[in-house]
């Protein structure tokens, strides 16, 4: 059987840039562990899975090691999917994800997500934080999803080499480092999870649910202008409304095809 694969540069306005995600279309979702054999030979931090439902979509994502219940730029990518080559002109969709229904709007330049604010509780920070960062935290915070190191400057979170094996250790799922922002910038950051199979994610539309009520507490203020200071980089504009962030980019496709998996996606 052969299977519509696209793959997307989500939070970013031109190839090469932002983070890639994968995209599959099927008409019902196979086993898990065919999920999983499938993000893991297309390589990339997130492959999302469709399915239509209605007059929405079901939607998973999966890392090459596992799959997790929220990816930001994965839905950015499948949105972009929906509206420009599945359905031409769709203005909003709704996606039902183990995070709840997530909905995504067409703006005047990309598009608009809405995902619940996912707030962290500072704590003492680890014995062993400086060393797996390479650099002096200032803070240490964490919930059940993540944890969040703040750094005093943004040349910092940019200059960061981690030691991944012990950064895995801070956080079995992932951990954001952020810093105030630089340039036109209102916060920086940059996001490890070499425990989920990803050492470091180019750009984390989950982390900014995150950050975006940390930031928000601390600068007064509930829109931003951010970054994520990977080495493909990418920009978001993040808003907080009452108990949900909205995070908004752009999306450029760079491949579309088909994958042929035979009769691998019949499994249940």
């Amino acid at each position: 059987m052969k299977i519509p694969l696209f793959q997307l540069d989500a939070f970013a306005a031109g190839l090469f840039r932002g983070n890639p995600a994968a995209v599959m279309v099927l008409e019902a979702f196979p086993a898990d562990s065919t999920m999983q054999a499938i993000a893991a030979e297309n390589n990339l931090s997130e492959t999302a899975f469709l399915v239509r439902h209605e007059q929405d979509y079901l939607l998973r994502w999966f890392t090459p090691a596992c799959e997790v219940p929220l990816c930001g730029h994965a839905t950015l990518a499948s949105a972009a999917v929906v509206m420009d080559r599945l359905e031409p002109g769709r203005k909003e969709v709704s996606f039902h994800t183990a995070s709840g229904i997530l909905s995504v709007q067409r703006t005047g330049t990309g598009f608009r997500m809405n995902f619940p604010a996912n707030p962290v509780r500072k704590t003492e920070i680890p014995p062993n934080c400086e060393a797996a960062l390479g650099a002096h935290p200032v803070e240490f915070w964490k919930n059940d999803r993540f944890a969040l190191v703040l750094l005093k400057s943004a040349r910092e979170v940019r200059e960061l080499r981690p030691h991944m094996d012990l950064v895995a250790t801070l956080d079995p799922h992932g951990v954001i480092v952020t810093a105030p922002g630089d340039e036109q910038y209102d916060f920086v950051s940059r996001f490890f999870a070499p425990a989920m199979g990803v050492a470091e994610d180019p750009v984390t539309g989950s982390a900014h649910c995150v950050l975006t009520p940390f930031w928000a507490e601390r600068l007064e203020k509930n829109e931003f202008r951010a970054f994520q200071a990977s080495v493909r980089g990418g920009e978001l504009l993040c808003r907080l409304a009452a108990d949900r962030v909205e995070l908004e980019g752009q999306c450029v496709f760079y491949l579309e095809g088909t994958a042929d998996l035979g009769s691998l996606v019949a499994e249940k």
